[in-house]
């Protein structure tokens, strides 16, 4: 009965603590996941046996027995230790992390960065308050005059070309009368050579005046008084071939147009350039493509951009063979530039001006501004000219208020899309300017009104 008593509170108790294990694998499975509640639940059966062989009773003096309960024991510890443990849960921020944390690698050592020199202490100059006159005759001595050597070997230089030139055509032509070429141009005529770049070949054409007359730019197609026809007279009494220059007849004017194309062909496939620069020890290239009769010249010292004008003097004319560009072909041009600089000069030498001087400084403003390379030259010319009929004083002293006064009239003229010949009013100077640059011109010139000093910086 004792026996039976005893038995029935083990199994209570077995019962009891059977129900707390099961609640607290239940427990566990949520807490731990499958694999952590498995392992808690084997080592909790070992445990489990331990105590149960601890608190039941054994038959004494039974050797097999304790050694069962020994071997049993073993195995339940083995069980344990051959358990593995379970993986540690990975944490969010963990799935960033390599698997294998590997040594780091020795940190670099810092490169030394190298420290920019300091740039060097320059005493603060007050700024200088140039009058424009100062600022005028600044700008003139230090980017506008050539070197006297400059202009020495420049001058050499074309007259030697020019010297081949004459040569070459009086024997491959013998038959044209040309006249004896000649060099003119701003570094001859000194109104205005930035650098020895400028140069013009005069090639004259001399007319039978009995043979030619010319008809005036208003009676031509387009009513340009600026251009002139030369017109082949007399054909009944003095037929095709009396005269040397009949082959450049179209209809029965003398076209600018197909002598031009003539010399072009003789520049660039007729004359042997290489050997002549050899000689000269320079190189020089026609240009092939354009339709200027043109040369460019390279020397050690200096560097040429020859022009070659056919010209016909008749009638106190001066035309070019420079036709404008379109349909019209037979036009000659009439040129005013050994005029104007005779006039400049005349009246500089009578009142002891600076008019060549002004047309110098302005001729090198408005090559240096591209909105402003069409005004020079002619142009500007014609504008001396007619502001020195409204003012006489044209003394040293008075450069900056003749200057201010050139851009003053240039805005006025631009305004009204005209500018009159000196010598021909009929004529307007800016005929071929199309509205976007006279706008593009206005504009600039209308600021330099206000501040002439912006034209004399650097573009």
């Amino acid at each position: 009965m004792a026996e039976f008593t005893q038995q029935s509170g083990k199994r209570r108790d077995d019962g009891g603590l059977g129900s707390v294990l099961d609640l607290l694998l239940a427990n566990a499975r949520l807490v731990l996941g499958v694999s952590g509640a498995a392992v808690l639940a084997i080592a909790t059966l070992a445990v489990k046996r331990l105590i149960d062989r601890a608190t039941s009773p054994r038959e004494e003096d039974d050797p097999k027995a304790e050694q069962k309960s020994l071997e049993e024991s073993w195995q339940d510890l083995a069980l344990i230790k051959a358990t593995q443990k379970p993986p540690k849960k990975q944490r969010r921020e963990d799935l960033s992390e390599p698997l294998l944390s590997l040594a780091p690698p020795p940190a670099p050592e810092p490169r030394a960065c190298p420290v920019p020199p300091e740039p060097p202490q320059v005493e603060s100059s007050p700024p200088s308050c140039l009058t424009l006159q100062e600022k005028l005759l600044s700008h003139y001595s230090i980017h506008l005059p050539m070197s006297e050597e400059q202009v020495a070997v420049a001058q050499q230089l074309a007259q030697s070309i020019c010297a081949e030139l004459q040569s070459f055509m009086r024997s491959k032509c013998p038959e044209l009368p040309f006249g004896s070429l000649f060099l003119s141009g701003p570094l001859l005529d000194g109104l205005g050579a930035l650098a020895a770049d400028h140069i013009h070949f005069m090639l004259p054409v001399v007319l039978d005046a009995t043979l030619w007359s010319l008809i005036p730019g208003e009676d031509t197609v387009v009513r340009n008084p600026r251009y002139w026809l030369i017109k082949r007279t007399d054909l009944e009494y003095f037929p095709r071939g009396r005269s040397p220059w009949d082959r450049f007849l179209v209809g029965q004017y003398l076209s600018s147009n197909v002598l031009n194309e003539t010399l072009h062909k003789m520049l660039v496939a007729s004359i042997n350039w290489p050997a002549i620069g050899s000689l000269l020890g320079t190189v020089i290239r026609p240009l092939v493509a354009s339709r200027e009769l043109r040369l460019d010249v390279k020397h050690d010292q200096v560097e040429l951009s020859i022009a070659l004008f056919p010209v016909v003097e008749m009638e106190d004319k001066v035309l070019l063979a420079a036709p404008p560009e379109g349909l019209v072909e037979n036009l000659w041009l009439e040129s005013f530039g050994r005029a104007e600089v005779l006039k400049v000069k005349e009246l500089d030498a009578g009142d002891a001006g600076t008019r060549q001087h002004c047309l110098c400084i302005l001729n090198g403003v408005c090559r240096s501004h591209p909105t402003l390379r069409r005004l020079s030259g002619s142009p500007l010319a014609h504008v001396v000219l007619h502001l020195s009929t409204a003012e006489s004083d044209w003394a040293e002293e008075s450069l900056a208020t003749r200057f201010q006064q050139v851009l003053e009239e240039l805005v006025g003229y631009l305004e009204n899309g005209v500018l009159p010949c000196y010598f021909n009013p009929k004529v307007n100077l800016f005929c071929e300017l199309v509205e976007e640059e006279i706008e593009e011109m206005g504009f600039l010139l209308y600021r330099a009104v206000s501040e002439p000093g912006l034209l004399l910086t650097e573009k």
